[in-house]
């Protein structure tokens, strides 16, 4: 959430940064509580030290102390009793306000009222070419006996399935591929330079197979709990099976104080992880493009305040480089305002061509969160000067590996029905070519 000393001294701006995302927050009400609370706050104060001083009159006085000394003690107890009790009500109150407020959006963000107003800023290739009329993901997989969702439904109902023989290879190809690239510095040192991207480490991210659940109190506090409807939750746990690998890593560090020497902090997760999809329909419903249960390979990083954009940017260089090596054509999206929701200060997409569905389609995200959600997860870094402060959050698709499945059969296709690989990904299917 947003610093309230901030929120104080820009009042205006973070009102129209809300309105601009599509928040509904009233901010004058926001800081009325808040001038209620520093009142209460500095009347418990002031009783406090009324306390203190009633306590060392107390103890000054040989014998029992004087019936007025008690009684003052008394009355103070009493009245702090209740002024706390009042502080801590408006202060809930004041919590849950601000934890409404979104993330100032960077300066270079779009604005728009929704997500048709995001910015295509650039596109990469041309769209795959047939001699036939080319067929969808889909159709193929059915024809190989790569996808079964019929057994999937009767199993564990819609929405669900049975990936099955040369797609599980293919999948475990992926992972493998984007494991070794992201772990070597050299990788990392060559995807920044390419990018133009000065000054960053090339620490290579470390690889995380991290927990598939996640408490109330963390989720909420990473600030991707909501849309609640979305999520499974295990209700007699108070545990949520997470959407995402970045909703398990980027809360890892809760509650402590890394060494600047640390950063930056590079994780590479590799999650099932689960989500309703509610309201989607159509072709959507078609294939493996939209499921409750998917795998993914996701980026986490921790940074200094100053180095967080560069972060950002070598993300998005990296999944650039991604798709780029499995030879799919993409197209880079610069989400608007009211698009790249509330804890990001920033976000791209990458969407592959998908020529099954004669269009292109969302593969990747790359969302900057800056210190929005470090400070309710107290995350920080103890600087070179011994000074304190929190922490910047990045977080980006490497692979959704469902779809990045799908762009690769869409676009290797061939007519009748096999797939040719990209060539990175022979060397972890054994050499073979086609599928």
């Amino acid at each position: 959430m947003l610093d309230i000393r901030f929120i104080r001294d820009n009042a205006e701006a973070v009102q129209e940064n809300a309105s601009r995302k599509n928040y509904s927050v009233d901010i004058a009400k926001l800081l009325k509580l808040d001038d209620q609370r520093r009142e209460l706050s500095s009347r418990a104060d002031e009783l406090r030290e009324r306390r203190n001083a009633n306590a060392a009159k107390m103890k000054g006085t040989s014998g029992k102390p004087d019936q007025s000394i008690i009684d003052e003690g008394k009355a103070i107890k009493i009245e702090l009793a209740e002024l706390e009790e009042s502080l801590g009500l408006v202060e809930q109150d004041v919590l849950t306000l601000q934890k409404k407020v979104p993330n100032m959006a960077a300066a270079d963000v779009p604005v728009g009222a929704s997500e048709d107003e995001n910015v295509i800023a650039k596109v990469v290739g041309e769209p795959t070419k047939f001699h036939f009329a080319p067929r969808n993901h889909w159709e193929i997989a059915e024809q190989r006996d790569w996808i079964d969702k019929e057994r999937a439904a009767k199993v564990a109902g819609s929405r669900f399935a049975y990936i099955k023989g040369d797609l599980v290879k293919l999948q475990f190809a992926i992972i493998q591929f984007v494991i070794n690239s992201l772990s070597d510095s050299e990788t990392i040192e060559k995807i920044a330079k390419e990018a133009g991207i000065e000054g960053i480490s090339a620490k290579p991210f470390t690889p995380i197979l991290p927990p598939l659940m996640i408490r109330t109190e963390l989720y909420d506090a990473m600030d991707r709990l909501e849309p609640r409807d979305d999520r499974y939750k295990l209700e007699e746990d108070d545990l949520w099976l997470q959407g995402s690998a970045e909703h398990v890593m980027g809360s890892m560090h809760a509650n402590e104080i890394l060494s600047e020497a640390q950063l930056p902090l590079r994780y590479l997760g590799y999650a099932t992880s689960f989500r309703r999809e509610a309201g989607t329909y159509g072709k959507d419903m078609e294939g493996i493009l939209r499921m409750h249960q998917f795998d993914k390979l996701e980026m986490e990083s921790f940074t200094t305040g100053a180095d967080g954009m560069k972060e950002h940017l070598l993300m998005v260089a990296i999944q650039e480089y991604l798709l780029s090596q499995l030879e799919l054509p993409y197209q880079v999206i610069q989400k608007c305002t009211a698009d790249i929701g509330k804890p990001n200060a920033r976000g791209i997409d990458m969407e592959a061509w998908l020529p099954g569905q004669d269009q292109y389609r969302e593969t990747h995200t790359a969302d900057y969160m800056t210190d929005y959600q470090a400070r309710r997860l107290q995350t920080r870094v103890r600087r070179e000067d011994g000074s304190l402060e929190l922490i910047h959050t990045n977080d980006a698709t490497a692979f959704a590996l469902g779809r990045a499945m799908i762009a690769i059969i869409e676009n290797g296709q061939q007519e009748d029905g096999s797939v040719v690989i990209p060539a990175v990904l022979r060397p972890y299917l054994g050499g073979k070519e086609i599928l």
